[in-house]
């Protein structure tokens, strides 16, 4: 099979940093792959038979994306509160519905109320600002009230019908809380805005394939290539997973 790249696939990738060397080797493993079926092109993805989610994460590539990337966080939240449950296909994490939908605490607008309030929240603004304990203190207190009280005020409207299910409206308020102080937490005094800068610095010198010697000297520090695998980015042109 001869894996041709379109003009755009080919820009997409020198925007990501890959080199036309590193491109052209790419399609030849793809290429290789396909000859020797070491792929299995008749194989069904598990995912795509997985539940959907507004925030599941996107393949990335920079470094301080990974360290920003609440994606996988907000994604995590909404399957829970949407009832999900997880299941294990070939050691992909799949989350499937419940089988026993009536039983879920909150319906779908209990759940769009709370992932919308959460987005303000969780984000890359708030993990990149500068708070003092104090500060973040008053902050928790001020949303633990707004967010107990939301659910208080509309928890019919939200779902929580049945006293069985309104049993567990603390249950619910503490783990949002959480999750929201963990947010405020990474940027206690600025950490997680030093944190970035470190790794950019980093990721930068990667880049260069350089380092200082001896009186400032650059000299060649680039490693070895190594064999990408599944990491190869053509596999995801296309929505090809490999």
């Amino acid at each position: 099979m001869v894996v041709k790249l379109s003009p755009q696939d080919i820009s997409d990738l020198k925007q990501q940093g890959y080199s036309d060397q590193e491109i052209s080797q790419a399609v030849n493993e793809i290429e290789k792959e396909e000859l020797t079926g070491t792929t299995n092109p008749n194989k069904i993805d598990p995912r795509v038979n997985s539940q959907t989610s507004a925030f599941a994460t996107k393949n990335m590539n920079d470094i301080a994306m990974y360290q920003l990337e609440l994606n996988d966080l907000l994604e995590q939240t909404e399957h829970i509160l949407k009832g999900d449950i997880v299941e294990w296909h070939d050691g992909i994490k799949i989350w499937k519905a419940n089988p026993k939908a009536e039983s879920n605490v909150l319906n779908k607008e209990g759940i769009r109320k709370i992932m919308l309030d959460l987005q303000n929240y969780i984000n890359r603004h708030i993990i990149l600002g500068d708070y003092d304990e104090r500060d973040i203190n008053k902050i928790m207190k001020d949303y633990g009230r707004k967010i107990s009280n939301l659910i208080f005020m509309k928890y019919e409207e939200m779902g929580m019908d049945t006293e069985s299910k309104r049993q567990e409206y603390q249950s619910i308020v503490m783990n949002i809380v959480n999750l929201v102080y963990a947010s405020y937490s990474r940027a206690k005094d600025g950490a997680e805005r030093r944190s970035l800068r470190e790794m950019i610095n980093i990721s930068q010198q990667h880049q260069t394939g350089g380092m200082m010697g001896a009186g400032g000297v650059t000299v060649n520090a680039q490693q070895p290539q190594k064999a990408r695998g599944v990491l190869n980015p053509m596999r995801y042109i296309g929505g090809k997973y490999g």
